[in-house]
């Protein structure tokens, strides 16, 4: 679409995770945008039925932009989104398990995605990595707005709901701070997440592929979205990931100094150790250059003082 955006990380794990982080990196995109159209479809035929004028009336309820345009109210736009985020996704699931050569029992991935149309901007999110906001107060202070919950087995309500399916939640011995989920009956296969696509021995278990989905009208603040794998947060905190993409010199090298910087960390803090997966994505949110919005912001803001 004209003014429409996708972005998305997915961090593959277990012997097949490569394979299926790449296919639904492919595939997932086009199938949020088919059931997406599928619904506003749906919905324009609808609006056409006699027998559904009072509904279509309560449920078309628009607002107007600053170009006159009319848009769907933000209560709207979000259920329309999400619904149309979970059937994808759930899609997307059925169509792995059809994948011969790819065996999805014991691996599967993430995805985060990120989706600008106009100035409405969605966000999907499965599993545990994560999308970050950096946007810039009218004091001039500039701060990270973590975007999406890390759906990982230490949150109590997907923990809850893993013990509800017969699934277990226990740490090892040598990583008491990492939960993982395991069978009812097998000390396998131990996974540091709650939700993904994939996974399917642990899907009957608890471990659910539907996404939570947010969203946020861009405010004139909004600098910039990062968008990472758990390789990433794990050794960088939001505002640290913010301040480098800020102190990078070009938009076109701010993911990869992301992902060296962290893999960096891992280095230096885990010596003997294998280095996670670290992969990012930057979506800015202005077309002018991002480092002026940030001066001149700054600027403002002392000029105020």
């Amino acid at each position: 679409m004209e003014d429409g955006v996708f972005c998305g990380v997915f961090d593959g794990h277990g012997r097949c995770g490569q394979f299926i982080s790449k296919l639904v990196r492919d595939y997932l995109p086009f199938m949020i945008l088919s059931h997406r159209n599928a619904l506003l479809m749906g919905s324009d035929d609808d609006d056409d039925d006699p027998a559904f004028s009072d509904a279509s009336a309560s449920a078309s309820a628009s607002s107007t932009d600053g170009s006159g345009q009319s848009s769907p109210a933000p209560a709207q736009l979000l259920e329309e989104w999400r619904e149309a985020c979970a059937n994808a996704f759930e899609a997307m699931d059925k169509e792995l398990k059809l994948q011969a050569n790819v065996d999805c029992n014991f691996s599967g991935t993430t995805a985060v995605c990120a989706i600008k149309q106009g100035k409405d901007l969605i966000v999907a999110n499965l599993g545990d990595s994560r999308a970050v906001l950096a946007t810039m107060s009218d004091t001039g202070y500039l701060k990270a707005v973590q975007l999406t919950t890390d759906q990982k087995p230490n949150v109590p309500q997907e923990a809850e709901r893993i013990k509800r399916c017969n699934g277990r939640v226990f740490a090892l011995k040598d990583e008491p701070s990492v939960l993982r989920v395991w069978l009812p009956d097998e000390d396998c296969p131990g996974l540091a997440m709650a939700r993904s696509l994939g996974d399917y021995r642990l899907k009957r278990h608890g471990v659910v592929s539907e996404p939570e989905v947010t969203h946020r009208r861009v405010a004139p603040g909004d600098l910039f979205i990062i968008l990472a794998t758990d390789g990433v947060w794990d050794v960088l905190s939001n505002e640290e990931v913010v301040s480098i993409v800020c102190a990078t010199p070009r938009k076109q090298h701010a993911s990869k100094a992301v992902a060296e910087a962290a893999a960096q960390r891992w280095r230096t803090r885990y010596p003997t150790s294998r280095v996670d997966d670290c992969s990012a994505v930057c979506l800015f949110l202005r077309d002018q250059d991002w480092a002026s919005s940030v001066a001149a912001a700054r600027a403002k803001a002392a000029a105020s003082r």
